[in-house]
């Protein structure tokens, strides 16, 4: 018998799994508060849109939360308690959201970048799971088995470590790439020039630890360079650079 889930959210998130789970679950229904957007994802996996968290169908097995972080507790507290499990996808908040409002509960934590427009191959990702009891952290496993074998088992302060380490790896190091289109626009040059050093950086790790790939001018210890780079940059784009150059020259001398 597949499971009938219920997917609260229709963003990034909620996208890619309602997409990984379509045909290994039975996707029940969709919620967002946009109805467009509830509808144009729903349409996509057969479910039924709505945009009424009253309106949330009683005997679903799971009801997977997929929204922003500050709204979970608003989803719990709007939505009339339901049997089932209750699951959510955040990284950084913990499994007591659902203390008081849920009995049976847990976390699934797919650690991955996700677009819309660019679809994750699930079976690449790792998840990383929490459940109130045995029995439910064996549910959400069994249910993120079905999107990928990298399952692992980890506590709510564990998670939030994790994101904070995502968040250097993936956000910021794409915010990188913003500052440097930038600073490649005012010189005219396409970011396209970039693409085989960012993919070469990234294809090192499969080596290499990011210490021991590090290279650059911080990494020689080239404080000339490096003052040159500061003088021709303003704003927030000095700043930056000053300061992830310095953490690098710092850990020359450790």
């Amino acid at each position: 018998m597949r499971w009938r889930v219920v997917l609260i959210g229709s963003g990034n998130v909620a996208t890619s799994l309602a997409l990984a789970l379509n045909g290994k679950c039975h996707l029940v229904q969709v919620y967002s508060r946009s109805m467009a957007s509830a509808e144009a994802l729903a349409s996509r996996v057969g479910a039924q849109a709505t945009n009424d968290l009253n309106q949330i169908v009683t005997d679903a097995d799971i009801y997977v939360i997929s929204v922003v972080d500050d709204a979970i507790t608003r989803v719990l507290e709007t939505c009339p308690a339901r049997g089932g499990l209750w699951v959510h996808t955040s990284g950084s908040t913990s499994i007591d959201v659902f203390k008081g409002k849920r009995t049976r509960y847990g976390v699934l934590y797919p650690m991955q970048s996700f677009s819309k427009s660019c679809p994750a191959d699930m079976h690449e990702v790792h998840i990383f799971i929490e459940g109130c009891d045995s029995c439910a952290t064996q549910e959400v496993k069994e249910l993120a088995m079905l999107l990928t074998n990298n399952v692992h088992e980890i506590t709510s302060t564990e998670r939030e470590r994790l994101h904070v380490a995502a968040v250097f790896a993936c956000n910021f190091a794409n915010h990188m790439f913003t500052l440097s289109s930038e600073v490649l626009d005012e010189a005219g040059i396409p970011f396209d020039a970039m693409l085989p050093l960012i993919k070469t950086t990234i294809a090192k790790l499969d080596n290499l630890t990011p210490t021991q790939s590090q290279t650059g001018p911080a990494a020689r210890g080239d404080v000339n360079v490096i003052e040159r780079h500061l003088q021709s940059l303003s704003g927030d784009k000095h700043d930056i650079y000053r300061l992830l150059s310095q953490s690098i020259l710092n850990r020359r001398t450790r």
